[in-house]
């Protein structure tokens, strides 16, 4: 079982001059659950490397379990220190594919050509993809073989307009994920705020928020374990 997981190199937050980039318990919770189920787990990025990481999801009051267990991670920290450019990784080599978010996802994942073919190339053939907070946002120009959007009359979720308000990044993000899913003709839904919720349609898996990191990684092992 071979996962590949997929981080935003973007660490600029719009024109705030604050720092943004992936969210550690985004990253965190799916990698253990994963791991711990046997998974072997690539790690990549648009430039390869050191992913930035959003400095907010290091705050005390965003810590978990999975991240606790991150910060001692050594082996873990060294592997992330060196992901693979996202362009010399080829989706043949793995069984599924899994984002985590963080606001940095909106501006680069979103346009990245290699993302969006990966992704294409993930769900032509049959293979679980999950994307968790603003990672259902890098579904923008993500299209099926005739051309409609991959998200077009599917059940998802992703982190919601009230949740974005509570943050005060409105104003700043590129667009809400909520409206960009329901604008590209998805069957957009969402639970409490901050409380796990995750919607599965066929291959594609996606959850809300942080909170939802652990069982959409949960939903991707069970996809997977249907394919065996």
């Amino acid at each position: 079982m071979k996962v590949l997981m997929v981080l935003t190199s973007h660490s600029e937050l719009g024109n705030t001059g604050k720092k943004t980039g992936f969210w550690i318990e985004e990253f965190a919770a799916p990698y253990y659950v994963l791991a711990d189920a046997g998974a072997q787990i690539t790690l990549a990025s648009p430039k390869g490397g050191q992913p930035p990481i959003d400095p907010k999801s290091e705050s005390p009051d965003a810590q978990t379990e999975a991240t606790r267990r991150f910060d001692h991670d050594k082996e873990l920290k060294e592997r992330l220190a060196h992901t693979l450019p996202l362009d010399t990784v080829n989706e043949m080599h793995y069984d599924a594919v899994f984002y985590p978010g963080g606001h940095g996802p909106l501006w680069d994942l979103a346009n990245d050509s290699a993302s969006i073919a990966l992704i294409e190339d993930f769900y032509a053939h049959h293979k679980p993809v999950a994307f968790v907070c603003h990672a259902p946002g890098v579904l923008m120009k993500v299209k099926l073989p005739d051309g409609s959007p991959l998200v077009k009359g599917k059940t998802v979720t992703g982190f919601s307009n009230t949740e974005e308000e509570a943050v005060q990044l409105t104003d700043v993000v590129p667009f809400l994920v909520e409206d960009e899913l329901q604008k590209l003709g998805g069957l957009y839904s969402k639970g409490p705020d901050w409380g796990s919720y995750v919607k599965q349609d066929g291959l594609l898996i996606t959850g809300q928020n942080p909170a939802s990191s652990a069982e959409a990684a949960e939903l991707l092992l069970k996809a997977l374990a249907k394919k065996e």
